[in-house]
């Protein structure tokens, strides 16, 4: 019988490790599951890719644990916000990597990967620094510009409610990219 439920936060954050991407659900500070981000700090895991739509605010979860020195690298789309002390004190002592994505191109790249699709062509970000590298194409007179999938290795969510099955029910506001970021993600 399926059964996703895990009975402690351990259990929970089982097979995280080291170097890997987490998928950071939220959109600001609703919807972001801070109870499993202080799981992930106890758990210890280091050196992570951690894609959200923000660079965290105040001191804490996404901040606390960038703070920890735990983040290599975030990959959002708003990196400032009222109080992002913790990212630009690290970003300005070259403590962490940036990689800035517009925000409905971290969408499609999250939901790409949910959907087994490995690249996408989009008109967001042509001929600008955020197309450079990148492969571009001409199609019927416009042109795209390459985006990659992003896959986690986890996804971390917060849900209204959850079942044995692992479906998720999200409350108002709180869905936002948390839906497509569980999809996208191995755990």
């Amino acid at each position: 019988m399926i059964n996703k439920i895990v009975r402690s936060m351990a259990e929970a954050m089982d097979g995280i490790q080291d170097g890997g991407t987490v998928l950071l659900g939220g959109f600001g500070a609703v919807g972001q599951p801070n109870a499993l981000i202080d799981g992930l700090i106890e758990q210890g895991a280091k050196e992570l890719t951690v894609a959200c739509n923000n660079a965290g605010v105040g001191r804490v979860g996404l901040a606390r644990l960038m703070d920890l020195g735990r983040v290599r690298k975030i990959i959002c789309s708003f990196p400032r916000s009222s109080d992002p002390v913790v990212f630009e004190t690290l970003y300005r002592a070259g403590k962490i990597e940036l990689e800035i994505v517009p925000q409905g191109t971290l969408a499609e790249r999250i939901r790409a990967a949910g959907a087994g699709v490995p690249l996408f062509f989009t008109a967001t970000g042509v001929g600008t620094k955020m197309a450079m590298g990148k492969e571009t194409r001409e199609i019927d007179g416009r042109t795209y510009v390459a985006e990659k999938a992003l896959p986690g290795d986890v996804a971390l969510v917060e849900a209204w409610e959850a079942d044995r099955w692992g479906n998720l029910t999200y409350r108002r506001s709180g869905r936002n990219f948390n839906p497509v970021m569980a999809m996208a993600a191995r755990l």
